[in-house]
């Protein structure tokens, strides 16, 4: 079963979230700002990371650059979720090192595509 974490500050959100992930299959975890969840990733990593941008304590972006220092961590699979829609800001979080960028509210089918997509590309060959 693949394990993913989804790191988001609104309550309602993350525990919907977390629900339909687990419906579908996915062994889910969560926490709610960047600072915890790098905590979470460091103790046991995820096959995936769904997470928020904005958040408070630390954000997705500073979350995404600690991941990057540790080789092991860096090839986690890495999504954004976030209200900011504009095509700067999902430029910013792909060239940021994110593997893919949804904005929020998302379809249930849009995300899983997205989850399907960055899991299968972080495959071996």
């Amino acid at each position: 079963m693949k394990r993913i974490l989804v790191i988001e500050d609104d309550l309602t959100l993350r525990g919907n979230t977390a629900e339909l992930l687990e419906l579908e299959g996915y062994e889910v975890t969560t926490a709610t700002n960047g600072r915890t969840g790098l905590q979470r990733i460091k103790q046991n990593p995820p096959d995936l990371i769904l997470c928020d941008l904005r958040m408070p304590e630390m954000d997705g972006f500073t979350l995404l650059g600690h991941i990057g220092q540790f080789s092991k961590l860096k090839r986690i699979p890495f999504i954004f979720f976030s209200a900011k829609s504009e095509k700067i800001d999902i430029k910013a979080g792909l060239d940021a090192g994110a593997d893919d960028y949804l904005t929020k509210p998302f379809e249930l089918n849009d995300l899983l595509a997205s989850i399907e997509k960055c899991l299968h590309k972080n495959q071996p060959s």
